[in-house]
């Protein structure tokens, strides 16, 4: 089987209007060099109001960084105030959503049903799904870290087919470590995603578990990127806070080299 080519996304949440981004993605270009995406794969998910502009730079300066969106709801139209459409997106050549970040869980009251409607949503329209699962500090400390986001891979892949998981992306992320300084440690990291690699080879088959691609997010930086890395079943990571400054990004990219 071919080897997961990893994947480095740069989640810049609720950060920079449609001219700052512009910025941020030109200087991110200027920083990575073809080797950087031979190795991997790199995309940026700006807001929404800057994906537009962020698209354009993208194809016209022919810069391999995927465009990539925060969210979508999982209707094609509607009377939904605020939302935007998978359609709307693929549009724009997005080609990662992320679905199902700790946030919009805890701050938004998504539950697994939303999540699983995003995630068929976002196939249906061609779009790589980014999902994430991760356990509060409360959940890890009672020992049910591995039951809680292999629970959330179950009820967010439930109705999706093989083939579409093998071709999807999970974030693991643990509530406790985004945004906070703290990060799981490599061991620690591995042994959730390992879990969550077995639990889609119990729900999907072993092939689907071999080549759906499973990131680390929580406080991703560059001093700490390579060990992460380092670790077999981490193919990739979601990175918050230290994406938005290109110069740090770049440095996560280029892991290999720490």
């Amino acid at each position: 089987m071919a080897e997961r080519k990893p994947l480095i996304s740069g989640n810049w949440k609720m950060h920079y209007n449609h001219l700052e981004a512009i910025q941020v993605v030109q200087k991110l270009s200027y920083l990575l060099r073809k080797s950087d995406y031979d190795a991997v794969d790199v995309s940026v998910h700006p807001p929404f109001t800057a994906l537009r502009s962020v698209q354009i730079v993208l194809e016209s300066d022919k810069i391999p960084i995927g465009l990539g969106a925060q969210d979508c709801h999982w209707e094609e139209k509607g009377a939904f105030t605020g939302e935007v459409s998978p359609p709307m997106l693929a549009k724009l050549n997005t080609s990662y959503v992320i679905v199902g970040h700790s946030e919009r869980r805890q701050l938004f009251g998504e539950t697994d049903e939303d999540v699983n409607r995003k995630v068929k949503a976002v196939i249906a329209h061609e779009m790589t799904p980014i999902m994430c699962v991760g356990e509060t500090l409360e959940e890890r400390e009672a020992g049910s870290a591995v039951d809680k986001c292999g629970g959330q891979v179950e009820a967010g892949l439930a109705g999706v087919s093989k083939e579409q998981v093998g071709a999807m992306v999970i974030a693991y992320e643990p509530i406790w470590a985004i945004g906070t300084g703290r990060t799981a440690t490599p061991a620690d990291a591995q042994e959730i995603i390992a879990a969550i690699r077995a639990r889609v080879a119990a729900t999907h088959g072993d092939s689907a578990a071999a080549s759906v691609r499973i990131q680390y997010g929580g406080s991703v930086k560059g001093a700490n990127a390579a060990e992460l890395m380092a670790e077999p079943d981490i193919d990739g990571a979601l990175v918050g806070g230290a994406s938005l400054e290109p110069d740090e990004f770049a440095r996560i990219v280029r892991y290999r080299e720490a």
